[in-house]
């Protein structure tokens, strides 16, 4: 039986860490109102575009396989925040990495992108399509976040994170083995990012300046109920229960989140995998670091059932029920990194809001 087993991973995790004591340095906040609300304590800034930090990822996933770039088929990149829409920035990505046979495809099904990419690369290598492919979730939301608004500028960080996935012809099942995928179209507009994307062009939209839209409570609803009947329509695709399941690893939006999913199917804390604390909210790349994270950190083992749910904008929702592999080690290393930069993630960010106060959306 053909399967699209993964056996390559790799993050990038910048080193500039914003925390929440920064945050209050801009924001009328502090620690303990953020951490008491989100479970968050610090994210990441990336100094390099979203292309560059999925390269990195991408690279030390590669080296996780103990593959060469040019034997990669295919990179779908998953993630809102491309540095071009044209040409891709999956593109950008294969130019780096040199997979000078790689097929390239952007992904944007925004907080839920990384994973949507996972299914979608799972679905061709077992029809046959392809044999192998790279697929990233990233996110750099630092350059696009309104600065001036507390409710949404806590949430969120920048990083990547990629895998490895090829065919396997094996009786064991590994790889995806069950999914759902969805959106709750008619709720689209509680959770939007006004400024970026062609209908504002040469409409005398402040360049460089967003607006966001985002209705956290009904938010906190939907993201519950849709991770919810996700992870359900899976579970019974595979005739099981949470029972069945051996790690939880949910999408890190926010930890009233996790705990209310959880409560809602009958998941106790010991199974759950939580790095919210560290990252916050990463959109696409969350999901994929903390699987990530979870696997380096020797909580997956071999043979492991894994259910991740995620939701994102749009109202986009998925859950995938994961079979990993016999090995949990990587085989190879990469030697590449980001580019050194003397400027903290602090620094960044004040540049990003000092064009939000002389532009006003």
């Amino acid at each position: 039986m053909r399967q699209a087993a993964i056996t390559g991973w790799g993050k990038c995790a910048p080193d500039k860490v914003l925390s929440n004591d920064d945050l209050a340095t801009l924001l009328d906040t502090n620690d303990e109102w953020i951490t008491s609300r989100t479970g968050m304590k610090e994210r990441r800034i990336s100094p390099v575009p979203v292309s560059e930090l999925s390269y990195i990822a991408a690279a030390r996933a590669l080296a996780c396989a103990g593959v060469n770039a040019d034997d990669v088929d295919m990179i779908i990149l998953g993630s809102c925040s491309f540095d071009s829409q044209v040409p891709n920035a999956a593109s950008r990505v294969q130019q780096l990495l040199q997979a000078n046979n790689a097929a390239c495809m952007d992904l944007n099904t925004a907080c839920t992108s990384g994973m949507y990419a996972m299914s979608v690369a799972s679905a061709m290598i077992k029809a046959g399509t392809i044999n192998n492919a790279v697929i990233i979730g990233a996110e750099v939301i630092h350059p696009f976040m309104d600065w001036t608004d507390r409710n949404v500028a806590i949430l969120f960080g920048d990083g990547a994170a990629a895998f490895y996935l090829e065919a396997q012809d094996s009786e064991e099942n590994i790889g995806i083995q069950a999914e759902a995928l969805g959106c709750i179209a008619n709720s689209r507009d509680i959770l939007a990012v006004n400024g970026v994307g062609l209908k504002y062009a040469n409409q005398g939209w402040p360049l460089g300046t967003t607006e966001w839209d985002f209705e956290g409570r009904e938010i906190f609803k939907q993201a519950i109920n849709g991770m919810q009947s996700g992870c359900e329509k899976a579970l019974s695709k595979m005739g099981i229960s949470t029972s069945d399941v051996d790690i939880v690893i949910p999408h890190q939006a926010n930890l009233r989140i996790i705990e209310a999913l959880a409560q809602r199917l009958k998941v106790p804390s010991e199974k759950l995998f939580i790095n919210i604390h560290r990252y916050a909210n990463m959109s696409a790349a969350t999901a994929p670091m903390a699987i990530v994270e979870a696997v380096e950190e020797n909580i997956v083992k071999p043979g492991d059932l894994i259910l991740v749910p995620a939701f994102g904008a749009g109202l986009t929702w998925s859950a995938q029920l994961i079979r990993w592999g016999q090995r949990c080690e990587a085989i190879g290393e990469s030697d590449v990194k980001l580019p050194e930069s003397k400027e903290t993630a602090l620094e960044i960010i004040k540049k990003v809001a000092e064009i939000h106060l002389k532009n006003p959306s």
